[in-house]
């Protein structure tokens, strides 16, 4: 029986010449300015619903925390999570007051995090359009 090394090696290998095919090409990332301070976040956005909260936050000038949780399905404790790790790194504002007797918080993109989110869709047309040239 064959190793799965061995075997992944003889799958990458071409029938007609019996030799390994060629690495696939690399995918640009695009440089970030600013140092490399700004790339641990990256990971921040990439999450389906602190995403989801940058992109509806980014086309209207604020939301409240019942309209952002209606918008993802999402629970109360779920959408606390993570508007606080987006309040944490900087990248959305919140404010909260009362309406009657009732808490109401609103949340607000920040311009780092307007920045955040563009450099994120940036990197993700890249992969998309060097996905598209192979």
């Amino acid at each position: 029986m064959k190793s799965a090394a061995r075997q992944r090696e003889t799958a990458m290998r071409s029938p007609e010449t019996n030799k390994t095919a060629p690495a696939p090409a690399p995918v640009p990332i695009p440089v970030r300015h600013g140092g490399g301070e700004d790339s641990k976040f990256d990971r921040l956005v990439y999450e389906r619903v602190r995403l989801g909260i940058m992109s509806a936050l980014a086309v209207n000038a604020q939301l409240t925390f019942n309209e952002l949780k209606a918008l993802f399905d999402v629970s109360d404790g779920n959408l606390s999570a993570h508007a606080r790790k987006l309040e944490e790194a900087g990248y959305i504002e919140c404010s909260k007051s009362f309406a009657g007797r009732r808490p109401k918080s609103e949340y607000r993109l920040t311009p780092v995090g307007r920045q955040a989110l563009y450099r994120y869709l940036e990197h993700i047309e890249a992969v998309i359009k060097a996905t598209r040239r192979s």
